[in-house]
């Protein structure tokens, strides 16, 4: 099995639909202390508020629906991005909803840690790993890969 680390200093995404950008503000606010020991990347509009929230730099990509998602989605696959906080809008369709599908389905095949609502986050950025090392188990995708067409 492979294994992908994750060092003591991760590469965090913070991403959040327009409808739930409050509330992931709100959960920054919370834990900025924790959120300020780390590399941040986020979308356009959101990592423009966190720069002023956290008084960080904030890595940005660009807005999701103009590709932002599929940017962090490409970081996630080559290794850069080691957790992605999402706060996405269950309630409201997005224009770039197959972008947003992708980038979770990339969170999962390359098993970094994801929370898309602030109790999940709260967990993560809580959790001892976030002062540690972490081995993560990369799935052997081979099987997938030689099937025959």
């Amino acid at each position: 099995m492979e294994h992908r680390q994750i060092p003591v200093k991760k590469t965090i995404a913070l991403v959040a639909h327009d409808h739930k950008k409050q509330e992931l503000a709100r959960w920054v606010d919370r834990h900025a202390n924790e959120l300020k020991k780390h590399n941040l990347i986020a979308t356009q509009t959101t990592g423009t508020v966190l720069e002023k929230k956290l008084g960080v730099k904030v890595q940005k990509v660009m807005s999701g629906p103009l590709g932002g998602d599929q940017q962090l989605g490409s970081m996630i696959a080559s290794g850069d991005i080691n957790m992605v906080i999402f706060f996405w809008d269950p309630m409201e369709s997005q224009p770039h909803d197959s972008d947003v599908k992708a980038l979770l389905r990339l969170g999962v095949v390359w098993n970094i840690p994801m929370a898309c609502c602030p109790a999940t986050a709260d967990f993560l950025i809580k959790s001892s790993y976030m002062l540690e090392h972490y081995e993560a188990e990369i799935s052997d995708y081979t099987n997938y890969l030689n099937r025959s067409l």
